[in-house]
């Protein structure tokens, strides 16, 4: 999401994608990807953020389990921070213990286009 509007491209490419996984992930991911912005701009996670993220790093954590070598060849092609990604980003975004982990973390904002990227192919990928 961005300023908690779906990422319009990742929306048009998957409105056809028929793998309910890959579609619970997707909704999952905008919203964390929401959250982190949110929190990173305001260099403040309030309750709400806290309450959101524990609820969506709880569902996204078995979705990425599952999903994780099928996303691995492809967020190894994506860039972070201006070079190839050498970790998954998809980890990374899930792994602070709370919503503070994304206040002032320039590395967390450079993974979610990564993410995106990699989340991006994968859809595209289960539509061949």
């Amino acid at each position: 999401m961005i300023g908690g509007v779906p990422n319009p491209f990742t929306k048009s490419i998957a409105a056809a994608l028929r793998s309910r996984s890959i579609n619970t992930f997707v909704r999952d991911w905008d919203a964390l990807e929401a959250l982190v912005i949110r929190v990173y701009r305001a260099r403040a996670a309030a309750a709400a953020d806290a309450a959101e993220y524990a609820r969506l790093n709880k569902q996204l954590l078995p979705l990425h389990a599952d999903l994780a070598a099928k996303l691995a060849p492809l967020w190894q092609k994506a860039m972070m921070g201006g070079a190839p990604a050498n970790e998954d980003p998809f980890a990374l975004l899930l792994s602070p213990a709370d919503a503070g982990g994304f206040i002032d973390n320039w590395r967390a904002m450079q993974a979610l286009a990564a993410a995106r990227e990699a989340l991006n192919r994968l859809i595209l990928e289960a539509q061949a």
